[in-house]
């Protein structure tokens, strides 16, 4: 059984800024363990370059062998985690830390906004009950940001909750939570650094 999260490091975040390792992981984590083949197919990429990516992700620790399946031919991949978490406190203050976690939330952006393409290209397909279960939104509040994290925090419980009893289909929730562009200063870091 996987871990329940892995908190990476600087290099190990570096290794998650490639939007197909981070599709991959997704992949393992959601469908279970799977090989190089299967994956490139998933993926629309060829065999050798998932091959390179699976090792990039096993040399980060993120994935591992699944020793139980496969044969001499096939080598079969697992996800070590269930979730990748980080944040501001979870890499170094420096030009280099921020930077990575930015490189690697760009990344995680670009395939939340993908799988979001995904679900409403599918959407006409499902049945009328997910049809009307489908819902896109957004809130704009005032907050502070303990409020927010507050917040965040009660839905993350409601969720792991949910994943106490799995029973049903596989449901993606993306929850943001971010000041509205535009409406907070940002001189404070520029203070900082200067």
């Amino acid at each position: 059984m996987a871990a329940r999260e892995i908190v990476p490091g600087i290099d190990q975040l570096k290794a998650l800024t490639h939007p197909v390792r981070v599709r991959m992981l997704g992949i393992l984590r959601v469908d279970g363990p799977a090989t190089a083949t299967t994956l490139a197919a998933r993926l629309g990429i060829n065999s050798g370059a998932t091959s390179y990516h699976l090792r990039q992700l096993a040399q980060h620790g993120f994935i591992e062998d699944d020793e139980s399946r496969g044969n001499a031919r096939e080598r079969w991949w697992r996800a070590a985690h269930q979730a990748t978490v980080t944040g501001d406190s979870d890499v170094p203050d420096t030009a280099e830390g921020r930077e990575t976690l930015d490189a690697y939330l760009q990344t995680v952006v670009t395939i939340y906004a993908q799988r979001l393409q995904e679900a409403i290209e599918e959407r006409a397909l499902l049945p009328q009950e997910w049809r009307e279960a489908f819902g896109l939104n957004d809130r704009v509040v005032r907050l502070t940001p303990a409020q927010a994290s507050r917040v965040e925090e009660q839905v993350n419980k409601i969720i792991d909750d949910l994943e106490e009893e799995p029973e049903g289909e596989a449901v993606m929730f993306q929850f943001h939570v971010f000041p509205l562009p535009g409406h907070v200063s940002t001189d404070t870091r520029d203070d900082q650094e200067r």
